[in-house]
């Protein structure tokens, strides 16, 4: 993978034909697609460790994995605001060293400040676990993970930001790197200090939480290396002044920031909503959507990947003041995350079971009936797959163009009025139980996708773009 060479240097035009444009776009897609996939298998680490030890241990690691993890990818969400500034300054070509470098800068001083209320709260992470009606002692053995587990917050969102500054100057491929050195210390770190092995004390949930922190850790110090040393990137000497404040930039990640960290709280509470559904119905419903819904999860991480690439394509051709441009970035984009997602739609609908396969022994007497309602949720995955693909590419060409706001309301109607909605009056109203839940979920990502579409074929019309002739 090549991380020497950049992919878009400031003297860089527009691409001149849609196949350019796809070159760029699967040149700082692929990376951020595999880092995503990594950054899934790092989370699973920590439950793949935990297990062996207790169920009261591994309900206690997924509950605080959960609240963490909930709560650095919300700060992330608002931190990722900087990628389409930083875009369009690239776009723009005017000033773009210091203008870059002022983004980056404030997106630090947003996380680091949003961080504050965000420790505070998981430090009284037991109390809020006994308020939703939790296990007492789960929570307890809870509470004492987050305690550790929390000292990896800064560094991860610290982390986060300089991965989203590394991708928009042209560098994705040290995300796929960097991920890649964060799960074999996740790894090596659980083996060592969950049981004790290399000589190192066993120390059951607390290793697994620091295992975390060190991992986290890591990934922070790697990256700020890399934005030190790496040829391309330390020409923007982004850490320059980093005591300096730019209150207007600070202001405009902020209301650029703060609706796409509300859209992925959104979405990931409506998947958190649907599990709770399912607990009222059953645990081995429960445990089917498990498996359906990680199937979906892995399949996602494709357009989820082409859409972060989208915005930093679109962003670009928006800072350029290039109507064309920025059509033709989202049209490649949503072409390859639609066109991928149909691909796994077929698969899925074609071989359920053998996806399923790789979850559970799905031959073994006792898993019957979670293999059946598995198989039957995957058949529903299948369907929502070109919409699930749709939606996240095009809420990350609208970010492109710097629209948050209406996409945000989008995402809070479609994902909670439709698609929550649908999934209680399915499931419950007419009987149709797991089924009826995943259809919600199907219906609500559809509504989304289609709102999203539209806005976006509709932006020249509403004014978010404007011809070349005129500023954007």
């Amino acid at each position: 993978m090549d991380v020497s060479t950049p992919l878009a240097p400031l003297t860089e035009g527009p691409p001149s034909t849609t196949m350019d444009e796809l070159r760029h776009l699967l040149r700082l897609a692929g990376p951020l697609v595999g880092a995503n996939l990594l950054q899934m298998a790092v989370s699973g680490v920590d439950v793949i460790f935990v297990a062996r030890l207790s169920p009261l241990d591994l309900a206690a690691a997924t509950l605080g994995v959960f609240l963490f993890n909930l709560t650095t990818y919300a700060l992330i969400g608002l931190t990722s605001a900087a990628a389409p500034l930083i875009a369009a300054e690239l776009g723009r070509r005017r000033h773009a060293v210091r203008e870059v470098r002022r983004s980056v800068r404030m997106a630090l001083w947003v996380g680091m400040a949003g961080a504050v209320p965000v420790l505070l709260m998981l430090a009284h992470g037991e109390t809020l676990l006994l308020l939703s009606g939790q296990d007492a002692e789960v929570s307890r053995r809870a509470g004492h993970f987050m305690d550790i587990v929390l000292l990896g917050l800064v560094p991860g969102v610290a982390a986060g930001i300089m991965r989203t500054a590394a991708a928009a100057l042209g560098r994705p491929g040290w995300a796929f790197l960097v991920t890649g050195l964060a799960l074999g210390v996740s790894i090596l770190a659980n083996w060592c200090l969950v049981f004790g092995n290399a000589g190192f004390p066993a120390l059951g949930l607390a290793g697994s939480a620091m295992a975390s922190v060190l991992s986290l850790s890591v990934m922070a110090l790697a990256y700020g290396l890399i934005l030190l040393l790496d040829p391309h990137l330390r020409r923007y000497r982004l850490f320059g002044r980093w005591w300096r404040p730019e209150w207007p930039r600070f202001r405009e990640i902020v209301r650029l920031g703060l609706p796409i960290m509300l859209t992925w709280v959104f979405e990931g509470a409506l998947f958190g909503g649907a599990a709770m559904l399912m607990g009222l119905i059953g645990v081995i419903e429960v445990a089917a959507h498990a498996v359906a819904l990680n199937i979906a999860a892995v399949a996602f991480q494709v357009p989820f990947g082409v859409a972060q690439a989208a915005t930093i394509r679109v962003g670009m051709a928006y800072g350029a003041r290039d109507a064309a441009w920025v059509a033709r970035a989202g049209r490649v984009a949503l072409a390859i995350g639609i066109g991928f997602m149909g691909l796994t739609a077929l698969a899925m609908w074609a071989a359920p079971r053998l996806f399923v396969s790789a979850y559970i022994d799905v031959d073994a007497p006792g898993n019957v009936t979670v293999v059946a309602l598995a198989v039957q949720y995957l058949a529903i995955a299948a369907m929502f797959q070109l919409v699930d693909g749709a939606q996240a590419v095009a809420a990350g060409v609208l970010r492109g163009i710097q629209d948050t706001r209406v996409p945000m309301l989008i995402a809070l109607f479609g994902y909670w009025v439709v698609g929550f909605g649908t999934a209680i009056l399915l499931g419950f109203g007419l009987h149709l139980e797991g089924r009826g839940i995943w259809l919600g979920l199907a219906a609500g990502l559809a509504v989304v996708s289609v709102l999203l579409l539209a806005r976006w074929a509709r932006r020249e019309r509403i004014g978010l773009v404007r011809s070349s002739s005129t500023p954007v």
